[in-house]
């Protein structure tokens, strides 16, 4: 694990829409990237339980990043193009457990799965993303 480049990705998350669902990353490596976001009413839904839209940013925020990170050139950028989500178990309390892996690194687009587990491991919502790479917008 890089401790600094899980430092770097909280750091640059600081006043943003992740750091508002307080999710913090926790590991990354090769082909993977991990995070956690504690479920309580700041994620909930009007019943009490984990909106499915917060498990959906969790998701694209652990996808994209991933796909920067293996993208590894400041030419270009990864950029989401389309996610799916499916809830499988609802939750009203503790943490939710986000592991992104590499499913097809292509030189056009990536495809990146994310499971979302509770603290028992038990899978609490599967998605994918695809991510378009185009030039970066910011590249001198």
């Amino acid at each position: 694990m890089s401790y600094q480049l899980v430092d770097q990705l909280n750091k640059i998350s600081e006043n943003t829409l992740i750091s508002h669902l307080k999710i913090k990353f926790t590991d990354v490596g090769e082909d993977f990237m991990k995070a956690e976001m504690p479920v309580s009413s700041i994620v909930h839904q009007p019943f009490g339980l984990l909106h499915g839209g917060a498990s959906v940013v969790l998701a694209e925020t652990l996808g994209s990043s991933l796909s920067n990170f293996i993208l590894n050139d400041k030419n270009y950028v990864a950029v989401g193009q389309q996610i799916d989500a499916n809830h499988l178990r609802s939750k009203r309390d503790g943490t939710v457990f986000g592991h992104a892996t590499v499913v097809k690194k292509g030189h056009k687009s990536h495809l990146i799965k994310i499971e979302i587990t509770d603290e028992s491991g038990k899978l609490v919502c599967y998605s994918h993303i695809t991510n378009a790479i185009i030039p970066n917008p910011n590249a001198k």
